[in-house]
């Protein structure tokens, strides 16, 4: 702590003298209207230039279930964000990878992505400067830490809304997943193959696991197209990142390695993960006593003491006073 408060010794320094803050102000400032040309720049040079927007029609013509709001804004967006998208092909990978988790499959995601990264990051601190700063007023060290912290929100904005979109639909799998097992069971004891097994089971939870739904019509899709099953439950598997899902791929790949029969192998499993959301919920049950102690002791119990305890306190101070 020690070393922390002398490494922002000389920043304290430098905020008491009001030459030095209008001159980070100023530099603040000239930093913002750079940063708002270059996105300007990036974004007059992706549209402008025929062959990016034939290629980007093109996918996105070509793609399955591109998003309808990339059709507006994302056309402004995408080629802002591809100038922004890292080289490193372990980094670019683990974005798309994080994206397609979240549901958003099209080609021009990962750029959408960064540009919405970029608008964000320099909108809000131009608007505070031309409209905010101008008028009310602050001390510049105030502006530059509103500037400084909005253009950091901005930037870290579109990360929280991603993880938050995977939680989202990981849970939304989660729980459509039991529905889908009885449903795959029965259609595999009736003599269905698992391709076509998986195709009505997707098209019946269309209404009450959309989301489920969209993926297992997805694996169709893909075993219709000439996928191998194996390389289909794979890609299934790596696109969710559910464990139950991760789960029942490693024992449909078994089964059909060992051949051994897809109902029984299925029904097991649905017996397995019976028991585990068993084992979770009696474990979320077990829990609630620990967590309502703290509303209890600094919530209610003051409240209790205030209203059981309130009155004959007042009494004996009335008496006391009176004596």
């Amino acid at each position: 702590m020690e070393s922390l408060l002398v490494w922002l010794e000389p920043f304290g320094n430098l905020l008491d003298d009001p030459q030095a803050v209008q001159l980070g102000f100023a530099a603040m400032l000239g930093l913002a209207i750079f940063a708002l040309m270059v996105a300007v720049m990036l974004v007059v040079m992706g549209v402008s230039d025929p062959l990016r927007r034939r290629l980007r029609h093109l996918e996105a013509s070509a793609a399955t279930g591109t998003a309808a709001g990339e059709s507006g804004l994302g056309q402004w967006l995408g080629p802002m964000g591809e100038r922004l998208v890292p080289t490193e092909e372990e980094a670019r990978s683990r974005i798309a990878r994080e994206l397609r988790r979240a549901g958003k499959r099209s080609p021009g995601a990962v750029n959408l992505f960064f540009g919405v990264r970029l608008l964000c990051t320099v909108v809000p601190p131009l608007l505070l400067l031309i409209l905010v700063v101008p008028f009310v007023r602050l001390e510049p060290a105030v502006s530059i830490m509103l500037v400084v912290s909005s253009a950091i929100a901005g930037y870290l904005l579109p990360r929280y809304w991603l993880e938050r979109t995977i939680k989202r639909r990981s849970l939304l799998l989660r729980r459509g997943l039991p529905d889908a097992l009885d449903l795959l069971v029965v259609c595999s004891e009736a003599g269905l193959g698992l391709g076509a097994a998986i195709q009505r089971v997707a098209r019946d939870l269309e209404v009450s696991h959309p989301e489920l739904a969209e993926e297992l019509h997805l694996f169709g899709l893909q075993t219709r197209a000439g996928m191998d099953n194996k390389a289909a439950l794979r890609d299934l598997e790596e696109r969710t990142g559910v464990d139950d899902i991760r789960g029942l791929v490693t024992t449909l790949l078994q089964s059909m390695r060992f051949g051994t029969s897809i109902a029984m192998t299925l029904r097991i499993y649905a017996v397995e993960l019976r028991d585990k959301r068993t084992q979770e919920a009696e474990e979320k049950a077990a829990k609630v006593s620990t967590k309502m102690l703290f509303p209890l002791v600094f919530c209610i119990f003051p409240s209790f003491f205030v209203v059981s305890l309130g009155p004959p306190l007042l009494g004996a101070v009335a008496a006391l006073a009176g004596r």
